[in-house]
């Protein structure tokens, strides 16, 4: 019989951390939890006692468990603990959820369609989606109020390392989630190990690690097991359980139940006895009791326990049937004798598996074996499995993989862990195929190479390996690998591959910047390419060279016969790309690598903007056209998202791409979602929707950083900064930037965006010689670069700077408006102002107006850029003599009173005054000023010199912004310090700057 307490004992300060988690989780705080101890020490106990609490609370609980295969499923135990709660009633319907489903469905089949809907979501997806899933499951969505829930996670130890990717990420974004997470894990180095040391190193998670228990909580334990009262146990049972127990919970168990079994210990009526001589020695004890227990049973019984052990501590009723040969019946009879004898039970929801008590049963039965017993039992069941399961589908090629090792065949097991690894990263598990295909290498990296058949299975492994390590960024790696295989011979067979393989390796060189490298690999793929017939290669190839020379790594090229020679000017080097991008998109194209003429079309769709967004729009049109005849979905809405940015900066409406946003929610391709949120949100701040672009923005904001998508990242905070500075919110602006160069903005392709960002800034501080030089900068930067923003005011805002500043003159603005971008409605409202600044100044009043009315109607969208642009051109208009200057003065005023934009609105004032114009009084219009400044008694001027405080400046700085006497400033400075309550000035500043934070 099987002697257990019925309580937890000793246990107190660990049941006290899980309650503080799960009462944590129904507050909406989520936490992480890691138990840590050796086999026995009472994880699982722990783990069921917060599982029990969790469900008498009302809260959902999520349980999976790892198993040790060798090897095994990508995310298993997380979809087994998804499944686990969804089985009955299937998953949440939540509308939140359907951008995750695509990711999601690697775990749930429920959310699995007849075919992929693209390829596998990125590892960070998938983690996204899984937070996404258990917040969902943490609300009670019918009464709006959180419930919770609580994911437990045991053996971690032999947790696949895409699961363990996935823990860490929940781990460090779990916090204001309603989810407790509790995994259990023994202390043997490997990477769960060095993972739960790291989060708990951050804080991310605590560790616990329960200790053995003392003689005391030893004694406490027997007594509630054997259901006695304190004192009545014989002194030596108690003497023999702490010596030999070690005050390990799982082997205190076992000694008690051997003593009890075997009578040596046995009840007489209230009293417990002694009769015969104790059991000794442990572990060999627990190998001992389960032994004994095996040998009550018959020979065919003891037979399937073993044949089990081999097959793992969690098994298979179908695969055990056929390794044992047994019918039905007696396989059913023997099992019931296995649960009977309390050594296996079974294993959770799902029919058919069942599992061995404790990891230590296992490894007790496996003691009992000899070597040649196992690999003879070992190799039956790899044959057994094989012939049940053709094609070894799911977990069963990883389980022969791992049989075929015990078995001592290292080539069949090699090859099978190298079929499970390409069958991992079908799935999306990327860090489980290299994990896998690393143990195909080295087993056939052990044998002698002079093997023909030896090394070629050895080649396949190593091309795959560094082909999926390519995936997972590890270049230096893959690069090694590379230098392992053979050199391709003249007309050798293996040309072809090796010439991909080499072309893969140089994309992955020029995607870290590493040019030198990328033109090397190059080089040696092209080499390749006379000895076999490349018509579908060559694409690839000449793709790669096309981004080095758009990247200025053309001397890098130096060597690369089929290059053009460098080096090149800019210009040239964009025209040669361009020549390279068009050879290989039709060469892809006739080739059948419609990948490959996606991927040219989308690049040279980015080249054609300059000469009109029509022709870019025709080069995305041929990707999409291609994309869908071949149905590669991810570049269909990639195309997508990519033509509704353009329709926007043609149109200013952003229709076409919420209909592409909307197809990437569909599909649940998570990075285009994103990348066309951010889009949405930047145009939602051309057009003055403020609200709709911090909307935006937050929603993709810590979605983008968690994932680690830089390039998206990078614009969104780019994006937030565009919002700060066009409502003239210098410091909030500032804190943005400062977080895009953190992301490595000094490096991105987005840099111009920043001096764009501040130069609309400097203008709403009306800072005009501070614009003006923002943008000289970023032309600077974008004669230097290649660079695919047209809206960043080379081709409108700067030549209306450039003509107020009188530096510009019509022949430099005619060639501005000459280029194709000049005509997109953004620039144009700027470009015709310009243009009506010069024509003016010229007495061209009649032409001068029309500029003006063609500028008016490319502005209509922009409702901000509108305002400011009058605002600009009326100055001029005022001192040339034309136009309507105190009418778009006093619309401008209105707009930025009402905008909270002070210094340009006490601009139009100032103009207004010296036009003569009778200016409407803002003082009474209290409105503007937040009630908290109210409250205090500040007036209306009073808060537009408290709005500038924050950028700490001068009197005399003040003063011009706000076209009043320094002298006044100082009255009203004074004002505010008394009214607010401040000590001094620099005190003053800073509580401005937190109101307006």
């Amino acid at each position: 019989m099987l002697i257990t307490s019925p309580v937890v004992v000793g246990r107190s300060s660990e049941l006290a951390l899980l309650d503080a988690g799960l009462s944590a989780a129904r507050r909406g705080e989520g936490r992480a939890a890691f138990v840590r101890g050796e086999a026995g020490i009472g994880k699982s106990r722990l783990a069921s006692e917060a599982a029990f609490r969790a469900f008498s609370a009302g809260m959902a609980v999520l349980r999976g468990r790892a198993v040790a295969t060798g090897a095994t499923m990508p995310f298993r135990p997380i979809a087994e603990a998804l499944l686990s709660l969804f089985r009955v009633g299937g998953p949440p319907q939540d509308p939140e959820l359907a951008p995750y489903r695509s990711a999601l469905s690697v775990l749930l089949p429920e959310w699995r369609g007849a075919e992929p809907a693209g390829p596998p979501p990125a590892l960070l997806e998938t983690g996204e989606a899984v937070l996404r899933l258990l917040l969902a499951v943490g609300r009670n969505l019918t009464q709006h109020q959180e419930q919770g829930c609580l994911l437990v996670l045991e053996d971690l130890h032999d947790a696949d390392a895409e699961t363990l990717a996935v823990v860490e990420y929940l781990s460090d974004n779990i916090q204001g989630l309603p989810v407790f997470l509790l995994a259990t894990l023994r202390p043997q180095s490997g990477p769960a190990d060095e993972l739960v040391r790291a989060v708990a190193r951050r804080r991310s998670a605590t560790l616990v690690e329960p200790g053995t228990l003392t003689a005391d909580q030893v004694r406490a334990m027997a007594e509630a097991a054997l259901s006695t009262a304190p004192g009545r146990l014989p002194e030596s049972v108690v003497e023999r359980l702490v010596r030999d127990g070690e005050g390990n919970p799982f082997v205190v168990e076992e000694l008690l139940s051997g003593m009890v079994s075997t009578e040596v210990l046995r009840r007489e009526g209230e009293q417990w006895q002694v009769c015969g001589e104790l059991p000794v020695d442990v572990p060999s004890t627990v190998v001992h009791s389960v032994a004994q227990r095996a040998a009550r049973l018959s020979p065919d019984c003891r037979d399937l326990l073993h044949a089990a052990a081999v097959l793992g501590r969690r098994f298979a009723l179908p695969v055990l049937k056929l390794v044992t040969g047994l019918d039905d019946r007696e396989l059913l009879v023997h099992l019931r004798a296995g649960i009977d004898a309390q050594l296996i039970s079974a294993s959770g929801p799902v029919a058919d598996w069942y599992e061995f008590r404790h990891a230590l049963t296992t490894d007790a039965l496996l003691a009992e074996l000899l070597p040649a017993e196992r690999t003879r039992i070992a190799a039956r069941a790899a044959d057994a499995i094989e012939a049940a399961y053709p094609g070894l589908p799911g977990e069963w090629c990883r389980r022969v993989a791992a049989l075929r090792l015990t078995a001592g065949d290292n080539r069949a097991a090699a090859l099978r862990f190298a079929e499970a690894g390409r069958a991992a990263l079908d799935g999306g598990g990327v860090k489980s195929a290299v994990s896998l295909l690393e143990r195909a290498y080295q087993l056939l990296d052990a044998v002698e190479a002079s093997d023909p058949e030896w090394a070629a299975d050895r080649t396949g492994v190593v091309e795959q390996l560094i082909y999926i390590l390519i995936e997972t960024g590890d270049y230096d790696r893959a690069k090694a690998l590379a230098e392992e295989l053979p050199l391709a011979g003249p007309g050798a067979p293996g040309a072809a591959r090796t010439a991909a393989l080499h072309t893969r390796l140089a994309w992955a060189a020029a995607s870290a910047l590493r040019w030198e490298e990328a033109a090397a690999q190059v080089g040696y793929a092209r080499r390749l390419l006379t000895r076999f017939d490349s018509a579908s290669h060559r694409p690839a190839v000449d793709v790669v060279t096309a981004q080095l020379l758009l990247a200025g790594a053309d001397g890098a090229l130096a060597g690369d016969p089929d290059a053009p020679e460098p080096p090149f000017p800019m210009l040239d080097r964009t025209a040669a790309a361009e020549e390279l991008l068009r050879r290989a998109a039709a060469a892809a194209e006739q080739a059948g690598v419609p990948e490959v003429a996606c991927q040219a079309w989308q690049m040279i769709a980015l080249l054609e903007r300059k000469h009109g967004f029509d022709r870019a729009d025709a080069c995305l049109e041929r990707g999409l056209e291609l994309a869908t005849q071949h149905q590669l979905t991810t570049w269909q809405v990639d195309a997508l998202v990519r033509l509704g940015a353009n329709d926007f900066m043609r149109s200013g409406s952003s229709a076409r791409l919420e209909r592409a946003h909307r197809a990437a929610l569909g599909l649940g391709a998570l990075a285009l979602m994103h990348s066309a949120e951010a889009s949405l949100a930047m145009q939602a701040v051309l057009r003055g929707e403020y609200p709709k672009a911090r909307e935006l923005s937050d929603r993709c904001l810590d979605a983008t950083a968690r994932l680690r998508n830089a390039d998206n990242h990078q614009y969104v905070l780019l994006t937030r900064a565009a919002l700060a500075a066009h409502q003239g919110r210098r410091r909030e602006m500032d804190q943005e930037l400062a977080e895009f160069r953190r992301w490595d903005g000094e490096r991105s392709l987005q840099l111009p965006l920043v001096h764009g960002n501040r130069a609309v800034c400097a203008l709403l501080e009306e800072d005009r010689p501070q614009a003006l030089a923002e943008l000289d900068q970023a032309v600077g930067w974008e004669d230097r670069n290649p660079t695919v923003f047209y809206l960043n005011g080379r081709y409108g805002l700067r030549p209306l700077l450039r003509a107020l500043a009188g530096v510009g003159d019509l022949t430099e603005h005619q060639k501005v408006a000459a280029e194709a971008a000049a005509v997109l409605p953004w620039n144009r409202q700027f470009e015709q102002l310009g243009l009506a600044v010069l024509l003016g100044r010229e007495g061209r009043v009649a032409e001068a107006l029309d500029a003006v009315a063609a500028a008016q109607e490319a502005a209509r969208p922009f409702l901000m850029a509108r305002h400011l642009g009058l605002r600009l051109v009326a100055e001029a208009a005022l001192a040339d003599g034309w136009g309507d200057p105190v009418g778009w003065l006093r619309g401008a005023e209105e707009f930025f009173h009402g905008a909270g934009t002070p210094a340009v609105a006490a601009a139009c004032r100032d103009l207004l005054r010296r036009a003569g114009a009778s200016i409407q009084q803002r003082r009474s219009g209290s409105d503007v000023v937040p009630p908290e400044l109210r409250r205090q008694g500040l007036t209306v001027r009073e808060y537009e010199v408290f709005l500038l405080l924050p950028d700490r400046l001068g009197n005399q700085e003040i003063a011009e912004r706000l076209y009043i006497s320094p002298r006044t400033v100082e009255k009203h400075v004074a004002s505010l310090l008394a009214k607010t309550g401040h000590p001094h000035r620099s005190a003053l500043c800073e509580y401005a700057a937190t109101l307006a934070g």
